[in-house]
């Protein structure tokens, strides 16, 4: 069983590669964009290495060894990363790492193994919602504490990096929740459905497989995320302003 990640078939592949051409060209006309992007790539890296490390971790303390023997329970981005799964979180704004190897045979007797997969799947997501809240907090600080640094060049890059991670982070957090196969959000999902319910999804995983695809590939992974997106954001800003407000 693999978890943050999914398979790319062909026509996918070229559906990703196009995507990216068509968002590289504005990156590449527009002014300021592309350094936007560049300053982009610590928040992915961050978002997918910790979100995978999550997934890692997780089987572990409940008895798997399989991602710790693979070399998974790291935070090197190098071993979690999936070109293009990076691409699509760099210019669609949502994306995957390379999925985690997980054996439920192997977790402990005292947790079944529906309930054990659906830790370690929530345990990515839950990851990326705890750094975006982290580094919201820092963001406040900084703006509470930054002054004149936040109106150097130095400053204006940190700030954007920041922002950044909480973006991806975020933006990824919520992407992996969507209950449909192959993503995180459908195994958390089975382990509270009763045995007929789970029966059916798991009968029919291809299928529900298929409607993520046409849902990924359309408007409506869009209209489905960005409005938890948006209000998950707000919170944070809220969050952030507060911290301002105990300074200022």
């Amino acid at each position: 069983m693999f978890f943050g990640g999914f398979g790319m078939n062909s026509w996918m592949i070229i559906f990703v590669i196009i995507l990216v051409a068509e968002n590289l060209s504005y990156y590449l006309r527009t002014p300021g964009a592309l350094l936007a992007l560049i300053l982009s790539v610590p928040g992915v890296l961050i978002a997918i290495t910790f979100h995978e490390y999550a997934h890692a971790f997780m089987a572990d303390k409940l008895g798997d060894d399989t991602a710790r023997r693979e070399g998974r329970l790291s935070l090197n981005p190098l071993k979690h990363m999936d070109p293009v799964g990076i691409a699509m979180l760099l210019f669609a704004g949502f994306g995957w790492g390379r999925p985690v190897e997980v054996n439920p045979n192997n977790f402990n007797r005292t947790i079944s193994i529906r309930k054990g997969n659906a830790l370690v799947a929530f345990a990515g997501p839950a990851m990326n919602f705890i750094l975006a809240i982290v580094f919201s907090i820092v963001y406040g600080l900084l703006l509470a504490f930054g002054g004149n640094f936040l109106l150097t060049d130095t400053g204006d890059i940190i700030s954007s990096i920041i922002i950044s991670v909480i973006s991806m982070n975020v933006g990824l957090g919520v992407f992996n929740l969507i209950p449909l196969p192959p993503l995180d959000g459908s195994k958390i999902l089975t382990a509270f459905l009763p045995t007929n319910a789970r029966n059916w999804v798991e009968s029919h995983e291809r299928i529900l497989y298929i409607a993520f695809i046409i849902i990924w590939i359309t408007p409506i992974a869009s209209l489905i995320i960005r409005p938890v997106i948006n209000l998950i954001n707000n919170g944070l800003i809220n969050l952030i302003m507060f911290i301002v407000s105990l300074v200022i």
